[in-house]
């Protein structure tokens, strides 16, 4: 990322990177079954493409409160409010081992914060993960059946990451 740019340059190549991320994830999921895990539904945007991109499969959604545009979530939007802490759990016990494709936009201004926070639910993550699934996140993640894999070169010159989930225990 260069310093130079304006805010809105750095927005434009974020939400570059995104498209082209999920797009990637999209395909590589294909032969998947499984719903797909919005983390971070904020204004609904990536919840809305991803709807688009497949249409075929529920999208769960989570973040602390509602604050996207009623208009932009569907009316049986499945969604988990709270902190992910706490809403991540039942989902779990919901959803182990099935979840195809997570989108986990979580970061924020406040790196110490959010480094805190991956750590404290990146196991609750993987355990909804099916193998063969894919995290797309603009936070590092780490797990040891999770293999980091290039972002696609449509991407903008965003920091994001790709992981394809491996065999192993959940």
């Amino acid at each position: 990322m260069r310093q130079a740019e304006s805010l809105l340059d750095r927005m434009i190549e974020r939400l570059l990177t995104q498209r082209a991320c999920l797009q990637e994830a999209a395909r590589l999921i294909a032969p998947l079954p499984g719903p797909v895990v919005e983390l971070g539904l904020g204004k609904a945007r990536t919840y809305d493409h991803l709807r688009r991109l497949l249409p075929q499969r529920q999208v769960l959604a989570f973040d602390r409160e509602m604050h996207a545009p009623p208009a932009h979530v569907a009316d049986d939007i499945a969604l988990y409010l709270g902190d992910f802490r706490e809403s991540l759990p039942p989902a779990v016990a919901r959803w182990r081992g099935e979840v195809a494709l997570l989108h986990a936009d979580i970061g924020s201004y406040d790196r110490e914060r959010d480094r805190l926070l991956v750590r404290d639910i990146v196991a609750l993550l993987d355990a909804l993960m099916r193998a063969g699934g894919v995290v797309v996140a603009d936070r590092e993640m780490r797990r040891p059946r999770w293999r980091r894999l290039p972002l696609p070169p449509s991407a903008g010159d965003w920091r994001y990451y790709l992981y394809q989930v491996g065999d192993g225990a959940k």
